[in-house]
């Protein structure tokens, strides 16, 4: 009798952990029973819909703060230059929750270096991390634990790189003043125009309108489409074309497509960026799969002829940024990752990108040669439809051009 009373509890207590074994698995917010919350703070869906999608990706996985999970979502104006008190406001009232551990803010629009100084001064443990910052290097770094952009310094070495083994002769940038003021962008082209040098190709640049000027959007992509054939004609079709504004790629993408020439990757690379609108796709019904975002494209491209000279990133930039950051975060705030480690980041961000590999440096000072210990620079491998992945991440950028004005 006693021993079968011994059996039966036996069961009993196997059958209880299993039960409670499978509840656990079917609470969907595994996060729920953590004891802190994470802040992801993205434009609109009108300003910047990847970016916001990347802080639902994380919400499906780790539940939102108001059904008892980890992330709460938040947003800053669309006209967040015009409204910058109350763009910092939204970013520090973050901190309010004493559960908070961590703000992410991707894109790191002006205001953002403010809102976590404030931050700061309320909660010094919370992580302040800052995702494609529009403030000055120094300045974002001034208040922030950690800064991530994309890597403007090696992709001005690694586009031409991809151009030459293409077979591409001529490479032409087109952006405007406006930009070229900016020090990201024109440390770029001159590191792009000392690779073209390096490697045999022709290196030029034509001017566009700036989107923002009085002829708009509308009017700079009429003049992107106006112009593009006579650039194809003056430069040859084995030449790549680059364009510093999302507002001039789809009609560049467009009249590419129809008159030759090639596209390695955009400014800020996507699938999303301008494909849609140069291929005539409608990809609702893909929304949030990039794999099948990336094939439907590539399917249209290589349709209509242009196999072997359109890339792109596989994953697009502003997704994984946000959702790769917050991942980042939890799994420091966890103990399972080092904050500046760049292994750990490249971690978090492929999470959100199987089959594409990340690469990247400490940010360096271009007047001072000393690199950031705070500011990291990322590049996702480029991909060229009807080719695959172009092994970018694996080429080694030499080390002249990280301080290269």
């Amino acid at each position: 009798m006693k021993k079968t009373l011994v059996v039966l509890m036996c069961l009993f207590f196997i059958a209880s952990a299993l039960f409670a074994g499978g509840a656990k698995e079917e609470a969907k917010p595994a996060a729920a029973a953590t004891n802190f919350h994470i802040g992801i703070v993205t434009g609109t869906v009108s300003q910047s819909e990847d970016d916001l999608r990347g802080a639902e990706a994380l919400i499906a996985e780790y539940g939102s703060v108001q059904n008892g999970g980890m992330i709460q979502h938040v947003t800053y104006p669309d006209n967040f230059m015009e409204e910058a008190e109350t763009t910092i406001s939204v970013i520090a009232g973050l901190a309010d929750d004493p559960l908070m551990k961590a703000i992410i803010v991707n894109q790191a629009v002006p205001g953002t270096t403010e809102a976590f100084r404030r931050v700061k001064e309320k909660r010094s443990d919370i992580l302040c991390i800052a995702g494609e910052a529009h403030e000055d290097p120094a300045v974002i770094e001034s208040s922030s634990d950690l800064v991530v952009q994309n890597d403007f310094v090696a992709r001005g070495y690694l586009i031409i790189h991809t151009a030459h083994e293409l077979g591409v002769k001529n490479f032409v940038h087109i952006s405007f003043p406006r930009h070229l003021s900016y020090e990201s962008m024109s440390r770029r082209v001159a590191i792009m125009r000392a690779t073209c040098k390096e490697l045999g190709m022709n290196f030029y640049m034509e001017t566009a309108p700036d989107p923002t000027s009085d002829v708009g959007v509308a009017g700079a992509q009429q003049y992107i489409l106006e112009n593009v054939p006579a650039w194809v004609n003056k430069y040859g079709k084995e030449t790549a074309f680059f364009c510093t504004n999302d507002a001039h790629t789809e009609p560049l993408l467009k009249q590419l497509l129809a008159y030759g020439g090639y596209f390695i990757e955009a400014d800020l690379p996507s699938p999303l960026m301008g494909y849609p609108g140069a291929l005539g796709i409608d990809l609702s019904a893909e929304a949030g799969n990039f794999p099948a975002i990336l094939a439907k494209v590539e399917g249209s491209i290589n349709e209509k002829g242009g196999a072997g000279r359109f890339g792109t990133w596989a994953y697009s930039y502003g997704y994984t940024t946000t959702a790769g950051l917050g991942e980042h975060a939890i799994n420091v705030l966890k103990g399972n990752s080092e904050l500046m480690k760049m292994s750990d980041i490249m971690k978090a961000y492929g999470k959100f990108t199987p089959g594409a590999k990340w690469n990247g440096s400490l940010y360096t000072d271009i007047g001072t040669g000393v690199r950031a210990k705070n500011h990291v620079l990322i590049y996702q491998d480029t991909y060229i439809m009807g080719k695959g992945y172009m092994n970018a991440t694996s080429v080694e950028v030499p080390e002249k051009f990280f301080t290269m004005k």
